[in-house]
């Protein structure tokens, strides 16, 4: 049956290119063999022309019978090629080459590719601690880590504190990241597993415009794929302050033979260890191991095979009280509570098949094992609820996610229109086994069960998205049905609720005007939603499974010059119901209905061949929409913020980044009465780059200014106090800190 869909198409779109005398080919890396999608194709004689799709082909219309008619290729990160068709249909072989910030058009195939492509300068320039930290170069995206390195961070975008990630879809390779129901808050997402060495692409989008990330997806996605192959092998090693020590592999398994018959294997392997600037060394250990298979079935298909495994552990100082400073009895990098601290550990499987069935037809399926542990001891409040014992909790759970999901994509011509259709389906399960929350002292004794049980979650969805392109006009629809059943069986009583599921559709409607290749014009809308934690859902009878987000962008995006590209958007979002997560309680704490509206604004500019510059700046407006004006502030969540910068590439080996971020004050309660104090810092890349070595200098916070990473408004009490205190407790951010490293090519 296969074989005669694959057949049938195959017919059906020779016969079109052959009325429409047309000329296909096909865009793929000379190294790797991989095709390359989006690359630009036109005749050497006008501006106008495709994009590849996903398999790396193009159609172009013949315009002369000219059989000396040359094609110009150009790809961001690849050398601009000029080839003569003679009359045939090539295979072009891209080779890398300088980023040239020319080579970006504005096309109604490509143009938010276009301009999440610049951002793969900075996965090579900017300093980077772990691929958590890659989140940052999604524009207007601000991580903080508050205990130990070893946790996930919390997540700002769009007007909003997204803790952990209730309200963003992370993915790597099509696996999902964030973890529903999670014993230290809903959607949290830890992507500290991934090598950020190995990540090849990062792509993005906000607001809940897209058909393919359901659940969580309200501010946003955030979808990574790590490389397919090696250019090179790599050894690298990393030294700095506070005992950090970091070591690098990544080992290319097969001949230059087997990569020509698009066949690539590799291993990867990290190891970091740091104390940190704490004055409780963190001892901060993480080992990933990583390995990836791709090679061609036959003619019309692809398998690959990932397998990875994550482990750490840490000790913390946790978040510190400001009284504590000020008062002088503890530094700002000193501890209330220095057990606090936790390990985890992650192995992911995943097997995925594309077949082609046709040059304009792919059909992936992936299927995928995670299994999950977690512990975590925190103290936010000290000894308020226990003056004796103290505070301390641990949250701990064991985790098994399976999940399939397939895809099938076709492009076609009907008259004048270009239509691009997607259509899929699939499941995610997760079943967790002794999800903890209880009160301990030291790490070692519980003294009190808060929480114990297992959780069951499915989520099984199909969706559908069209893309109609005629002339200058995209429209693409879309739609989203997801069902999800919630199950908890609570370990300390013996009254258990029954199940709750629920479904809901979320439809899609995006339009694109190109008035050329210089500017274009956008509108998105969408409805979205996040899932409560199951342990809410049963235990509240089904109320606010799953509210949903509606929101919309206005925006244009703009080529005024051949070097600069800017993108601006004003946008809109509104949610029927936010969550707190109150961590050491146990509870999520419905918080009402909200409303944010905004503008981003985002610009690349080329200075010269060697010298890039970057600017982000993004300001919210977000608001309780049930509580009166001056008591409707949303604690925590960003109002302005802006990232930028310069990274330069020399052709002689000498490259880096100086790069900014800034964070304005922000409300820390409802009533603004307590503020979290913003930030700026400086971060510099240096590095000496050749064919076998490369040697680099790193520096976070150049000229070492006191930011405070994360804040909160808490009520605590510390030991000798007679009453309970509410003000703004703190994680400071990382000093001046510089590493060296070498790495050595192979």
């Amino acid at each position: 049956m296969k074989k005669l869909i694959a057949t049938a198409l195959t017919v059906c779109m020779t016969f079109v290119a052959w009325s429409q005398n047309a000329m296909q080919g096909r865009v793929i890396d000379k190294i790797s063999r991989e095709p390359l999608e989006l690359a630009y194709v036109r005749w050497s004689n006008i501006t106008q022309g495709v994009v590849t799709n996903k398999q790396g082909y193009f159609t172009l219309i013949k315009r002369t019978t000219d059989r000396t008619d040359s094609l110009t290729i150009s790809y961001i990160g690849f050398a601009t090629q000029v080839v003569k068709t003679n009359g045939s249909n090539p295979v072009i072989e891209m080779e890398k080459g300088p980023v040239n910030l020319q080579e970006v058009l504005i096309t109604p195939q490509s143009s938010a590719a276009s301009f999440h492509a610049i951002s793969k300068i900075d996965l090579n320039l900017q300093p980077v601690r772990s691929a958590q930290d890659i989140l940052r170069t999604v524009p207007g995206l601000f991580i903080g880590q508050h205990q130990g390195g070893g946790k996930a961070e919390q997540i700002f975008l769009r007007g909003f504190d997204i803790d952990h990630g209730t309200d963003i879809n992370v993915t790597v390779d099509g696996l999902p990241v964030n973890m529903v129901s999670h014993a230290h808050g809903q959607g949290y997402a830890d992507l500290h597993f991934l090598i950020p060495e190995l990540t090849g692409n990062v792509d993005y989008g906000k607001g809940p415009y897209y058909t393919q990330y359901g659940n969580l997806g309200t501010a946003g996605y955030v979808s990574m794929n790590t490389l397919n192959s090696l250019d090179k092998s790599t050894v690298k090693l990393e030294g700095g302050q506070f005992n950090t020590l970091r070591g690098l592999a990544m080992i290319d398994l097969l001949s230059n033979r087997q990569k020509q018959q698009c066949t690539n294997a590799y291993v990867a392997s990290e190891f970091l260890y740091s104390d940190g600037p704490f004055e409780s060394p963190q001892h901060f250990t993480r080992f990933n191991l990583f390995g990836k298979l791709n090679t061609n079935i036959g003619k019309t298909g692809k398998l690959t095979l990932i397998g990875s495994t994550l482990n750490s552990g840490w000790d913390a100082s946790g978040q510190i009280p400001k009284r504590a400073v000020k008062s002088g009895l503890i530094g700002r990098f000193g501890y209330i509570d220095n057990t606090e601290g936790g390990y985890t550990n992650r192995t992911n499987a995943s097997a995925k098949l594309t077949s082609y069935l046709s040059p304009n037809t792919t059909w992936e399926n992936q299927a995928y094992y995670t299994n999950y542990n977690f512990n975590l001891h925190s103290n936010f409040t000290f000894y308020l609820n226990d003056p004796v014992n103290g505070d301390q909790i641990r949250q701990r759970e064991s985790r098994n996610i399976t999940g399939y999901h397939s895809k099938l994509s076709h492009e076609t011509n009907f008259g004048k229109w270009n239509v691009q259709s997607m259509f899929g389906a699939g499941f995610r399960h997760d079943q967790t086994r002794n999800t903890e929350l209880s009160h301990t002292i030291n790490r070692n004794t519980v003294l009190e069960y808060k929480q114990l049980g297992d959780v069951r979650e499915t989520n099984a969805f199909a969706w559908a998205d069209e893309s109609l392109e005629k002339d200058r006009w995209r429209f693409n629809v879309g739609a989203r049905l997801d069902y999800l059943n919630f199950h908890y069986f609570d370990k300390l009583t013996s009254d258990q609720s029954p199940d709750q599921s629920k479904l809901i559709v979320s439809p899609k409607l995006n339009i694109q005007y190109t008035l050329n290749t210089k500017t274009q014009l956008y509108l998105k809308t969408g409805k979205g939603f996040h899932s409560n934690d199951a342990r809410v859902v049963v235990f509240n009878r089904g109320y606010d499974i799953l509210p949903a987000a509606y929101g919309a962008d206005l925006g244009v995006l703009l080529k005024p010059t051949r070097n600069l590209l800017l993108n601006v958007a004003a946008w809109y979002l509104y949610l029927q119901q936010e969550f707190v997560y109150v961590g050491d309680e146990g509870v999520v704490e419905p918080s009402g209905k909200t409303r944010r509206i905004g503008i981003d604004l985002s610009a690349r500019y080329q200075l010269n061949s060697w010298l890039f510059a970057d600017l982000n700046i993004n300001l919210a407006k977000p608001r309780s929409a049930e509580q009166p004006k001056g008591e409707n502030y949303i604690p925590l969540a960003p109002t302005l913020t802006s990232t930028g910068g310069l990274n330069w590439q020399f052709k002689k080996g000498w490259n880096g980044s100086l790069r900014y971020r800034y964070m304005h004050d922000r409300p820390a309660n409802e009533d603004n009465s307590v503020v979290a104090k913003g930030y700026t810092v400086t971060d510099l890349s240096l590095n000496y780059t050749k064919k076998k070595y490369e040697v680099g200098l790193a520096i976070e916070n150049l000229f070492n200014v006191q930011w405070n990473e994360t804040q909160f408004d808490t009520e605590s009490r510390l030991k000798n106090e007679p009453a309970p205190v509410t003000e703004i407790h703190f994680t400071p951010g990382t000093p001046f800190f510089a590493r060296m490293k070498l790495a050595v090519f192979f």
